[in-house]
């Protein structure tokens, strides 16, 4: 098949302000660590935010008739999915979502469920809305990341209101079934809670025959106590643009998301809404290589950790994130070490649960193999290999 797009071109990201790259600056150390892409968006966002900054008024704006159509057909196309547009609501970002539903459902005092490990704000959200955080720590059975009923039931509390879960899972990179997510609706329906579901990168499924279902897609009684969390950042590599949006079918939790928005929450940004209506509009194409071409890399990564002594890795069904276990090698400070062979990760620590780290394999392939090198190079020398 010829491709369209070249994942493989070399883009110096130094000197633009990332956040990513300049962590490391004038140090040879490769930056795999916080998720973005080193690629280009894909060209269509490119030239709308061409042709938007060539008009060069930049006052408020709101969301277009076109960007909700855009959003509500990817929705449909996507996933089947039928949402009507009042249940959009415009957010700067996905981590604004995780605190304001925090705020949204409940008191302060409450309890907030989330699995671990996990993306770091669903541990912070809590206690920085006033409630108390319940990290319930997932499993590791024979290398699939699951969670148990069990641990649930032992966990929640009377005062527990929320569940906040990551669908697809960061870090551990886990599609929930039909069947988990059944399981996980019928905890919440028992306990009267609500689900804020993040489901930022469900356009990065790279599992084949394996496929992301929306939480609130399971019936009308779900999705009537569903935050849904979503975004064109991660699978578009916008993130630096801020647009997110909240899918909420329920009136009621509507209005108490939006009175917990109050005037504290900014309005998105003008260039956001342009990037992600051209996403959603024409990126299709592009995201389809960037799958094919991530693919590779995710097998590349658990081909290449599977030679290095005392390093196991979950399978990658979605996201540009890899889980790495190391416990066995018994590094202390896992990120320090990798610093010191010029290879910048995410400490598992962060997420919850030390021993582990988080690679971002988003980059283009050669620079991948030579942070494994490295990686590799390492652990031999450590070992007297």
């Amino acid at each position: 098949m010829t491709k369209k797009f070249d994942f493989d071109e070399i883009i110096d990201r130094c000197g633009t302000s990332s956040e990513k790259w300049d962590k490391y600056r004038d140090r040879d150390i490769i930056p795999l660590w916080v998720a973005d892409m080193d690629f280009r968006s894909p060209p269509a966002v490119i030239e709308a935010l061409h042709e938007r900054v060539s008009h060069g008024v930049f006052g408020y704006t709101a969301p277009s008739e076109s960007l909700i159509e855009a959003v509500l057909q990817s929705l449909r196309d996507e996933f089947g999915w039928q949402v009507a547009k009042e249940w959009i609501v415009w957010l700067p970002g996905l981590v604004t979502g995780l605190n304001v539903s925090c705020r949204a459902v409940g008191a302060a005092g409450d309890d907030v469920i989330t699995l671990t490990p996990v993306y770091p704000p669903f541990m912070s959200a809590p206690p920085l809305s006033g409630r108390n955080a319940i990290k319930v720590p997932l499993r590791c059975e024979e290398g699939r990341w699951s969670f148990s009923l069990e641990d649930l039931e032992r966990a929640v509390t009377p005062g527990t209101k929320l569940l906040l879960l990551c669908s697809p899972h960061n870090p551990v990179g886990r599609v929930w079934s039909r069947e988990e997510l059944t399981q996980l609706t019928q905890f919440a329906q028992k306990h009267d809670l609500v689900i804020c579901s993040d489901e930022i990168h469900a356009g990065l499924v790279l599992e084949e025959g394996v496929r992301h279902i929306p939480l609130a897609t399971l019936s009308p009684e779900i999705s009537a106590r569903t935050i849904t969390l979503l975004a064109p950042s991660k699978t578009f590599n916008v993130p630096g643009l801020g647009c997110s949006f909240a899918v909420i079918s329920d009136d009621t939790l509507r209005r108490a998301f939006k009175k917990a928005m109050g005037r504290i929450v900014p309005h998105v940004n003008l260039l956001g809404y342009t990037a992600a209506e051209a996403a959603y509009r024409h990126g299709e194409e592009w995201r389809q290589e960037l799958i094919a071409y991530l693919r590779g890399n995710r097998d590349l990564v658990a081909r290449e950790v599977s030679r290095m002594p005392g390093l196991t890795v979950a399978p990658v069904e979605a996201t540009y994130l890899s889980w790495i276990d190391l416990r066995e090698t018994g590094i202390e400070d896992p990120v320090t070490f990798f610093e010191e062979a010029g290879v910048g990760l995410s400490g598992g620590a962060d997420f919850g649960l030390p021993g582990y780290v988080r690679l971002n394999f988003g980059c283009r392939r050669d620079l991948l193999i030579e942070a494994l090198r490295r990686m590799r190079v390492a652990l031999d020398a450590r070992t007297g290999n």
